[in-house]
């Protein structure tokens, strides 16, 4: 709530230096208030352009490299309202890795993932599962598993990194380990996870885990478009057109704990009603064009943007074609208020 007028604001003051070598305090007339009536984020709404991004990876490309010990190379996509990360609980960064590079296995606290942008021929270990990554798939680091990718091809491959760093951090939950080795040891079964889990309609019988992160590491783009393609047969959200979260297979519910990934499609001229909820989000433009407007601001996207969401923003989604669809992937920390009983969402 605002601050209000205090009629004993005097004697309120006139304690403060006492209570204090006590380490205590009484609510003061210039506090800011504790309480709001709705949200209030630091977070700023803010558009990345896929040219700027372009040229800034070859760049950093050209001249940054990928050291022992798991350090990467990307361009962390910064929030002017925020001291640190991208929205309030979570970081996005693009990594941009060389044709025969390494980037180093490690493991830390922070859950991460990663979205393959452009190119192929990469393979990525987490916990001793190898999967070979590519243009659209989406691979899940769980907190606190080991991971290394090796790139194999004959070009530059660009993929979204997210970790919920900014979460962890305020926590005070950080940890991170590197490992002695570059690369981890390949398990017997090296796709163990997705041969029991990865159909999405069928899964082991006697499966004892209920809970958790996903068991999928690997969650490829050709299953996900078909499943999107399938869905945007049926009637659309006012809100959000076609909108498919990633699923953990053994709950029904997102895939990580902490991090929130989705598959949208806005069909040819669609335009959907504005609407907030709770929670920030990036959006990366996969293909198509469309616009987005945030709190009044118009924000005109195409492959390869980002786009940042801050909490509690009315925005509202446009597909500016009317021939083609728009799809973009999307980033949210919807599942921490959801598990906090935080989740609220309106139309606007």
């Amino acid at each position: 709530m605002a601050a209000e007028v205090m009629s004993d604001a005097r004697e309120r003051q006139d304690l403060a230096d006492e209570l204090a070598t006590y380490g205590v305090r009484v609510a003061q007339p210039d506090d800011p208030p504790l309480f709001t009536k709705e949200p209030k984020s630091a977070m700023q709404p803010f558009h990345w352009r896929a040219a700027d991004l372009a040229r800034l990876l070859e760049k950093i490309g050209a001249s940054l490299k990928l050291e022992q010990g798991g350090q990467r190379r990307t361009l962390r996509l910064t929030n002017p309202g925020l001291p640190y990360g991208t929205t309030p609980t979570f970081w996005a960064s693009i990594q941009y890795i060389l044709p025969g590079e390494i980037a180093s296995a490690h493991r830390h606290a922070a859950t991460a993932l990663r979205f393959i942008m452009e190119g192929s021929g990469a393979d990525t270990i987490v916990d001793g599962e190898q999967y070979v990554i590519n243009e659209g798939d989406l691979v899940l680091t769980p907190s606190w598993t080991w991971h290394d990718h090796e790139h194999k091809g004959i070009k530059p491959m660009v993929w979204l990194d997210v970790l919920d760093i900014s979460l962890v951090r305020s926590l005070n939950a950080t940890f991170f380990e590197a490992s002695t080795a570059p690369r981890q040891d390949v398990n017997r079964v090296s796709d163990r996870s997705y041969r029991e889990f990865g159909s999405g309609l069928l899964r082991p019988m006697h499966e004892k885990r209920s809970g958790g992160p996903s068991p999928v590491m690997a969650y490829t783009w050709s299953r996900a478009q078909d499943a999107l393609s399938q869905a945007v047969g049926l009637d659309p959200d006012p809100f959000d057109d076609t909108l498919l979260e990633y699923q953990n297979p053994l709950t029904g519910g997102p895939a990580l704990p902490t991090i929130g990934t989705a598959i949208q499609a806005l069909r040819p001229a669609a335009k959907c009603k504005p609407h907030r909820h709770t929670g920030s989000m990036v959006y990366y433009v996969v293909r198509g064009q469309g616009t987005t407007v945030i709190d009044g601001k118009r924000f005109e996207w195409s492959k390869g943007d980002f786009l940042a969401l801050p909490p509690w923003a009315v925005h509202a989604h446009e597909n500016r074609s009317s021939k083609a669809d728009a799809v973009l992937f999307q980033v949210n920390d919807i599942p921490v208020l959801k598990s906090l009983g935080l989740y609220r969402e309106e139309a606007a």
